[in-house]
Parts: structure tokens; C-alpha cells; sequence
């Protein structure tokens, strides 16, 4: 299959339009990072995204919206939470799992009675879903496991002559996936952190947000991913990662310490030079949101360079900064050395 990278204007939204209802793909941006759309209600056509990024099948994907009353057919009730959480965020990178309706494949909700949704504030994806008229499932345009896109360049790399179009809209602003939370049970549950913090949700529903322990540990052997990102080990790059948690003084003696060739660092903004090893800065120290928008091609750049081992800095666990040591722990496997 021949790849197209084209830039977005009306003739390239109106293929990708096209592709869509033709149950084929398309990678397009998205605030938080490039994703991979196929038509939500279209099994087969859901089929093949999982096909491009060799993803396991028991891995729920997100329906991408635009408007409210897309969510007829979609969702088979829309939760009091739902509205108001929707009110505060949407369009944004907030996702809801919601009581599934009947019109959604089941392949996209990896055969669960819930499916997670999202109005993304992107301009391109709303642009698409308007030409096509399609609510379509789509997960980061990445082969499974590795960082995700946050540019079209870096879709390419994985997904050459894996689907027809890429649209390139630049740099993604957020850079890490949407915030997931549950608002079907007794209490709403946080199950994958993101740009949308569990503090501004609690501000909006006047209720405690229950942190999922899988945000933070390794799922259960037999435990089902409720959401995306999940799984034990993703967003990983090819080199062996691990986080030191502790001040960078006690960071920069360990990897002084443990300086090779082929090792390499993460570390925040600033602190790089006074390393005795090659290194990628983050983002700033207390700064989730800079992290986040530099932590997938901070990923990807130590694979083009070539590292074998990454000390990683340990971001702080509130806030966006939760968002960042989630994927981070993932990226290293949960291997976590205490300074």
C-alpha cells in the first residue's frame, strides 16, 4: 500500500472524508497526539487499525465525536456526570466511558458493555468527522508498544504502507493521550490520567474522583484493560528504561555511577550538561505540562540515537505530571530505583 502524507485543506479533508466511508483508514492529528481512524460502527473496518499497529484485539478503543448528538446510538444512556463533565471539557482530551449503545461495533469496545468517547477540540478531526458524518474509534498511530506520534513525520516511520493517508497538522499541543475516566459507577473512576486533571473533575462534580490502581501498578495476571494504555508495558522505545526517583543530586551521583557507553539520560530541562553520559531533556522540573509534550519524542529521539539504557528523572504523581509517570512507568516496564 502506498502511504499519502498530504497537508490539510479542503481537498485532503474530503478524501480522508471518503476513506472513512469507505471503511478504510486515516492518520490525522489530533490536541493530544496522532491518531488512527476507521468508523466506529464498522467492525471490519475497526479490524484493520488493529491490523496496521499489530495491537491486540482485547485492547478498547476510543469513538471520536463531534456534538452531542452524535452520542445517540453510540452510547445507550449519557450518565447526570457525563453532561457536566462534558460541559467543563468537551471538546477537549477528556474521554468518558459511558453504558455502550447498540450501534457500535464490537470490535471497537474489545467486546466490553462500555465504550470510552471523546469530542477532540482539534480543528482537522472535527473538520473530518463533519465531511464524513462518521464517529470513528482511534487509537494513537503508533505499531503497538512504542511511543505515540505526536507529528506526521513520526506516524510515517511506523505506518508506511500500513494505510492510504496521513494528514499532517503539525505539532500535536497536548503530546500525551486523552484522560479516561469511568462516570457509569457509584463513584467516577480515573483510569488513564491525561491533560484533564482528576482535581478539575472533582472541582466540576463536587465528588471524589477514584484513582484506578492500574494507573499506577501492573494489571492483574487475567485482569481486563478498561481503557486504553493499560497494558503492562507501552510507549516504550527500544532501549531499556528506568526511573530513578529521588532529588538530582542522589539522580546524577547514580547515573555517574553507572555511566557506559550506550547509556543515556532523561532528565528535566537544564540539568543535562552537568551529566557525564548523552542526554534528552523533557521538559522543566515541576512541570507537568512541558513534560507531557516532550516525553514521546524525547522517547523516540533516544531510539534514533541509538541508547541501549535510559535513566530516566522521576516526575512528580499529581496533576498533568500523573499523566507523564503513568506512560513513563510503562515505558520502563515499572522498573523504579529508589534513591
Amino acid at each position: 500500500m502506498n502511504t499519502q502524507v498530504l497537508p490539510v485543506n479542503d481537498k485532503s479533508i474530503a478524501l480522508a472524508a471518503e476513506l472513512l466511508q469507505k471503511g478504510e483508514l486515516v492518520a490525522l492529528p489530533t490536541e493530544t497526539v496522532y491518531g488512527i481512524a476507521a468508523d466506529a460502527r464498522n467492525g471490519e473496518a475497526v479490524k484493520k487499525i488493529f491490523g496496521a499497529k499489530g495491537r491486540p484485539q482485547d485492547n478498547p478503543l476510543i469513538v471520536h465525536i463531534y456534538g452531542m448528538e452524535m452520542l445517540k446510538g453510540i452510547v445507550s444512556e449519557v450518565p447526570d456526570r457525563a453532561y457536566k463533565l462534558a460541559k467543563a471539557f468537551w471538546p477537549g482530551p477528556l474521554t468518558m466511558v459511558m453504558p455502550r449503545g447498540g450501534e457500535v461495533s464490537d470490535v471497537t469496545c474489545a467486546g466490553l458493555d462500555t465504550v470510552g468517547v471523546r469530542m477532540p477540540s482539534h480543528p482537522v478531526v472535527q473538520a473530518v468527522i463533519k465531511a464524513s458524518g462518521v464517529a470513528f474509534a482511534a487509537p494513537s498511530a503508533n505499531l503497538s508498544g512504542k511511543p505515540s506520534p505526536t507529528n506526521a513525520q513520526d506516524t510515517l516511520v511506523d505506518m508506511d504502507g500500513r494505510l492510504p493517508l496521513i494528514l499532517d497538522g503539525g505539532e500535536s499541543a497536548v503530546g500525551v493521550e486523552s484522560t479516561v475516566v469511568a462516570v457509569t459507577g457509584e463513584h467516577p473512576m480515573l483510569l488513564r490520567p491525561g491533560y484533564v486533571t482528576k482535581e478539575q473533575m472533582e472541582e466540576v462534580l463536587g465528588e471524589e474522583v477514584l484513582v484506578s490502581p492500574a494507573i499506577l501498578e501492573k494489571l492483574k495476571d487475567g485482569e481486563v484493560a478498561r481503557s486504553p494504555g493499560m497494558k503492562y508495558k507501552h510507549y516504550a522505545p527500544k532501549a531499556q528504561v528506568t526511573i530513578l526517583r529521588g532529588d538530582f543530586a542522589k539522580y546524577k551521583a547514580y547515573v555517574e555511577q553507572h555511566a557506559a557507553p550506550g547509556v543515556w539520560a532523561l532528565c528535566f530541562d537544564g540539568e543535562g550538561a552537568q551529566l557525564p553520559v548523552p542526554f534528552i531533556e523533557y521538559g522543566k522540573n515541576h512541570d507537568g505540562v512541558t513534560q507531557a509534550h516532550h516525553l514521546f519524542t524525547a522517547l523516540r529521539d533516544l531510539d534514533k540515537h541509538g541508547a541501549e539504557i535510559v535513566y530516566a528523572r522521576c516526575p512528580e504523581q499529581d496533576g498533568v505530571s500523573m499523566a507523564v509517570y503513568n506512560r513513563l512507568i510503562r515505558a520502563a516496564a515499572f522498573r523504579v530505583v529508589e534513591l
